[in-house]
């Protein structure tokens, strides 16, 4: 009689692909892809991930010298202009609120030889006293720049700059002021205090300066 062919025996071993690796060890079960990872922190003694190397600064030596444009050499940049303070006073009190100004200076910190202080009327006593022993010894103090200086308005240009100017407008004629404000404006350096009439002050200054 014919031979009936067996029907295939389904083995374990037929039914695809085993989770388990080829070390032996069972496969993990499927888990859902998270998304990027933040890179792991460096260990002691290992180097951690490798970033990015920053561009080398340049040092001055590596950086090509300016070249001149096609006018010469870059001029240098404007000395920035000295802050104005008016202190509202009248001609009699003017130089009583320049005194006060000078101690308010000098008790901030400022140094004495930092402050210029001109009149536009009557001297200060103190440049009445120093004159008293001849210009030159009156001058040298100025030229040693180690105190206050008092000073006429009217030869405030004989004057250097100095950090403070203070302008005690305690009158004298009205074209000694409109002279010595602008002439006051440039040699400050940093501050320019006016102490006088408002609207005397502001007048002058908005048409000098």
């Amino acid at each position: 009689m014919p031979l009936i062919p067996e029907e295939p025996q389904i083995h374990e071993s037929a039914q695809g692909p085993r989770a388990t690796p080829a070390s032996g060890r069972t496969a993990p079960t499927p888990r859902p892809v998270p998304g990027p990872r933040p890179a792991a922190p460096s260990r002691p003694g290992r180097p951690g991930p490798l970033r990015p190397t920053p561009p080398a600064q340049r040092t001055p030596r590596d950086a090509a010298p300016a070249k001149p444009g096609p006018s010469g050499p870059a001029a240098p940049a404007a000395a920035a202009s000295p802050q104005i303070q008016l202190i509202p006073a009248s001609a009699e009190g003017a130089l009583d609120a320049a005194e006060e100004a000078v101690d308010l200076l000098l008790d901030s910190g400022r140094a004495p030889g930092d402050v210029l202080v001109l009149t536009t009327g009557a001297q200060h006593p103190w440049a009445e006293h120093e004159l008293s022993f001849g210009e030159a010894s009156y001058w040298a103090q100025h030229d040693a720049g180690d105190d206050v200086f008092y000073a006429d308005a009217a030869v405030a240009s004989r004057a250097a700059t100095r950090p403070v100017v203070v302008v005690a407008v305690n009158g004298g004629p009205a074209s000694v002021a409109a002279t010595a404000l602008p002439l006051a404006h440039s040699r400050a350096g940093a501050l320019l205090i006016v102490c006088g009439d408002p609207q005397q002050i502001n007048s002058v200054l908005g048409a000098g300066v």
